[in-house]
């Protein structure tokens, strides 16, 4: 494992730095045609599908190319790209599993952000148990019709094609009755509702299909081997962005440091005070152990190897940490962590303790379940990492133990 940077790396680091400093914008982008254009400005600068092979649009760019121009765009706090999904788990299904004439009607657009993607696996009563959705698709001869309910469909409402998972035969194991199909969502028989979530946005929608269609052009792979094709979109999910996401704790971080030295506790500042610094220490040192972590699945991928179980490890790391750092801010913060907008005039500027807005740190609170529960709960990573890293024997649930007088 090497873990060091080589000079080509570090005058890389430059010039993207560098280019983000001079680019990312300023004002907040309120509509969706300012989101793709900056979504296009970062696509011609050579910065939106790096990975992607070359003959569909991409860069062919090394993981620690990619892994630098994430970690300086998270430094810069600079807008993330409008088609997210499409360029990080959808675009590279279609790559691994579509045939040709997909790749070319679709892959160009994901990246250009002409069309935008969504994800519509789970529903009401199949979220970690995915094997067990109830949309239909039937064959209506030259097309598929699908009928049934998908949710926690993320940018549902501005999507123009989905990616989705439905059941094409019903009188096999679930596992082997699912396919996996490319659907325009900009069509009569699909209406998409946004959630209203805790935080107070509406990130994710649930959505209905009623009679719509999917040409057979648009089946990926063959027919019921939509589970194993799943596998690869997940792995995508799950295994990507530990190292960003380093980074931007690192800066959350750093803007608690400066609150705490601000915030007066017990007569002094809440930086002296030993129970904040041990909540601190442990924030820094639990943040060390997944950059190592994120470091050692990029070292495996510069060397061209799979990542293995790293996906599911650094999946369950990452959501687990959130949970715990956001539970010390607000210990931390007291009732300042709370605060939305207007605290006092001495936490203003970069160092300002409620954050403003959606950056607040109550809204950073709130938001800090998703992780544990979207791209697989911490649950299912435990599974996976139990039974198919250590061996260990299958999960055994209550009910059927139950029905075995066992």
């Amino acid at each position: 494992m090497d873990l060091n940077f080589t000079p080509e790396d570090i005058a890389f680091r430059a010039r993207v730095r560098k280019w983000f400093e001079d680019n990312t914008p300023r004002g907040e982008m309120r509509t969706l045609d300012e989101r793709k254009a900056w979504h296009r400005k970062m696509y011609e600068a050579g910065f939106i599908g790096m990975g992607w092979p070359a003959e569909y649009g991409g860069k062919n760019a090394r993981p620690m190319e990619q892994a630098i121009v994430s970690d300086e765009m998270t430094r810069a706090n600079a807008p993330s790209a409008v088609n997210g999904l499409g360029t990080s788990i959808c675009g590279p299904t279609i790559i691994v599993h579509g045939n040709e004439q997909q790749k070319q009607r679709f892959l160009k657009k994901i990246l250009n952000a002409d069309e935008i993607w969504c994800q519509l696996f789970s529903e009401p009563n199949a979220g970690s148990d995915l094997a067990s959705l109830k949309t239909r698709a039937e064959d209506k001869g030259d097309h598929y019709e699908i009928n049934g309910q998908k949710v926690w469909t993320s940018g549902g409402t501005i999507a123009d094609w989905g990616i989705l998972l439905a059941r094409t035969d019903t009188t096999v194991p679930k596992h082997q009755g699912i396919s996996f199909f490319l659907i325009n969502m900009r069509q009569p028989g699909i209406e998409v509702r946004p959630l209203k979530q805790i935080t107070g946005g509406s990130e994710f929608c649930e959505v209905f299909f009623t009679n719509a269609r999917v040409e057979k052009e648009n089946l990926i792979g063959k027919l019921n081997q939509g589970w194993m094709i799943a596998q690869t979109t997940l792995g995508y999910e799950r295994g990507s962005g530990t190292l960003n996401r380093v980074t931007a704790y690192m800066m959350s971080l750093r803007r608690l440091l400066g609150a705490t030295r601000k915030l007066k506790k017990n007569g002094g500042a809440a930086f002296d005070d030993l129970l904040v610094r041990q909540k601190l220490g442990r924030a820094f040192v639990e943040l060390e152990v997944m950059r190592y972590s994120g470091l050692r699945t990029l070292s495996r991928l510069e060397k061209g190897l799979r990542p293995g179980p790293e996906s599911s490890i650094a999946k369950l790391y990452y959501s687990e940490y959130g949970k715990r750092y956001h539970e010390w801010v607000m210990e931390i913060l007291g009732p300042y962590g709370n605060v939305l907008e207007g605290a006092p005039p001495e936490f203003s500027g970069p160092d300002r303790i409620d954050g403003g807005g959606q950056t607040a740190w109550g809204v950073s609170f709130l938001g800090s379940r998703g992780p544990t529960i979207y791209a697989g709960t911490s649950e299912i990573q435990k599974n996976i990492i139990g039974e198919r890293v250590l061996g260990l024997p299958k999960e055994v649930r209550m009910d059927r133990m139950q029905s075995k007088g066992e």
